[in-house]
């Protein structure tokens, strides 16, 4: 499911789990595979849908609208872009994105007949169904160690957190959602993110349009109140997300199972015959107590590894971010 627009749902006759990929450990830590170096680097090949100077007057609009009362956070978002060759497979950026950069919602969607071609690395729960019993897992707070975390980051967590209890209130018997941890530390490759977890049983005969209703999209990347937020996000980022930020998994309504991740540190790939371009999405919360160069150093942060994967994997020397 795209952050907006209209989903994609494929009918699957059988269903083969890949190899999973790791879990965090005892204390939070993912240890992958393998591990990229990760450095600064420059050129011009990946270009933003937001420069530093356009994201950051974003920011301060958002901080402009905290301060009227409008919103309390925002997901403020850009999408970078490149070209790549026609004959390029996605397959062996997957690959390297499981050896090097493990996350526990991997996925490779090549559905050419829905004009589909993506590789999630996602950390993120969206929502996961076992029976009557419904799990998220949002994250809010990105720093390159726990002790670099800032106290907005906790702020920003525990407040997404309430939103995303709130959606689930709504479909969940009532007495049974419950924050089953708070801001738990998670250590993947060159990055520390904060991550809590909402469970509740579902109300009977609630089905998956009902939740999709009113869960989609994921709060941790709209914000809140979500409508004053998605009006923000409409006003401020110049194009769409594409399935960044949407949902990616599956539901098995027979068995009352689903698995749903945030389409975060997600590739995708689109265009005619010799215009075909590989997209990648970043972002940050912005909160009042934001700093506008601070955020834009989470999405740099947030990209930079991946993006010098997906160098590596499309068989091209590695380039920057510009505007």
């Amino acid at each position: 499911m795209p952050f907006t627009g209209r989903p994609t749902f494929v009918r699957m006759e059988h269903v083969r789990p890949a190899t999973p990929a790791a879990g965090p450990t005892a204390d939070g830590a993912v240890v992958p595979s393998a591990v990229a170096t990760t450095r600064s680097v420059d050129g011009s090949a990946w270009r933003s849908s937001l420069d530093a100077e356009a994201y950051q007057a974003g920011v301060t609009a958002i901080r402009a609208r905290i301060a009227a009362g409008e919103v309390y956070q925002v997901n403020l978002c850009r999408v970078l872009s490149r070209p790549i060759g026609d004959d390029v497979s996605l397959d062996r950026l997957d690959d390297l994105l499981r050896r090097r950069h493990s996350t526990r919602f991997s996925a490779r969607i090549d559905l050419p007949s829905a004009g589909l071609d993506i590789v999630c690395a996602s950390p993120e729960l969206y929502l996961e169904q076992a029976g009557d019993v419904i799990r998220s897992g949002p994250i809010k707070g990105t720093a390159t160690s726990l002790e670099a975390m800032l106290p907005k980051d906790f702020t920003e967590n525990v407040m997404i957190t309430d939103l995303v209890r709130n959606d689930l209130s709504t479909v969940c018997r009532p007495g049974t959602v419950a924050v089953e941890q708070l801001c738990h530390p998670e250590r993947y490759p060159g990055s520390v993110h904060l991550v809590s977890t909402v469970v509740g049983r579902l109300l009977p005969g609630t089905r998956w349009p009902q939740i999709l209703e009113v869960g989609f999209p994921p709060g941790s990347v709209s914000g809140a109140p979500k409508s004053t937020a998605l009006q923000a996000i409409r006003d401020l980022e110049p194009v769409g997300r594409g399935p960044y930020c949407g949902a990616i998994g599956y539901v098995d309504a027979d068995a009352r199972t689903a698995r749903l991740a945030v389409g975060i540190r997600t590739f995708w790939a689109d265009g005619a015959a010799g215009e075909r371009r590989l997209h990648f999405g970043t972002g940050a919360g912005i909160t009042w107590a934001s700093d506008p160069a601070g955020e834009w150093a989470e999405t740099q942060l947030k990209a930079q590894r991946l993006l010098r994967l997906a160098e590596q994997a499309v068989g091209e020397p590695a380039v920057g971010m510009t505007g």
